[in-house]
């Protein structure tokens, strides 16, 4: 949601831009200089620094003010689909018939549940996909589900 007119950042504040037009604009940029009205508090711009080191200007309509807590919840939302899609996956390649492929894509199935949970200390549990309204069938990454240890069964 854009910045509302009353609302403002600082020097050092976090955003994200509303509708990226380049690929470094999907992560968190950090504001380093706007302009004020010269007569209201009102903003004109802000000057954004992403990650990468390039530097874009933005009308407050076109930013949301964000934090690291947000990324951490975008991260976990986009490895969980992540997650739904290498499981589909990896089932639609166990039927297809192709082992290596199956194998390959269980491979990184795996690696993603493992990077969750070390990582982000969240568990991407596939016993979970048919509650979570997927078609995939969940003994088609079987044993990548932690175990209740914390350590892949």
């Amino acid at each position: 949601m854009p910045l509302s007119r009353n609302q403002r950042l600082g020097l050092g504040d976090t955003a994200r831009v509303d509708h990226p037009e380049h690929g470094f604009e999907h992560r968190l940029g950090t504001v380093t200089d706007f302009r004020l009205d010269s007569f209201t508090t009102w903003i004109h711009w802000y000057r954004l620094r992403f990650p990468t080191g390039d530097e874009r200007t933005y009308t407050p309509d076109k930013i949301t003010a964000c934090g690291r807590d947000d990324d951490h919840a975008a991260l976990i939302t986009h490895l969980d689909a992540a997650f739904r899609s290498l499981a589909a996956a990896c089932r639609i390649g166990h039927d297809y018939g192709d082992d290596e492929l199956s194998a390959e894509i269980f491979f990184h199935t795996a690696s993603l549940i493992d990077s969750a949970r070390l990582r982000l200390r969240v568990t991407l549990d596939p016993a979970r996909l048919v509650d979570l309204g997927t078609a995939a069938d969940p003994a088609a990454v079987g044993s990548a589900a932690p175990a209740p240890d914390g350590d892949r069964s």
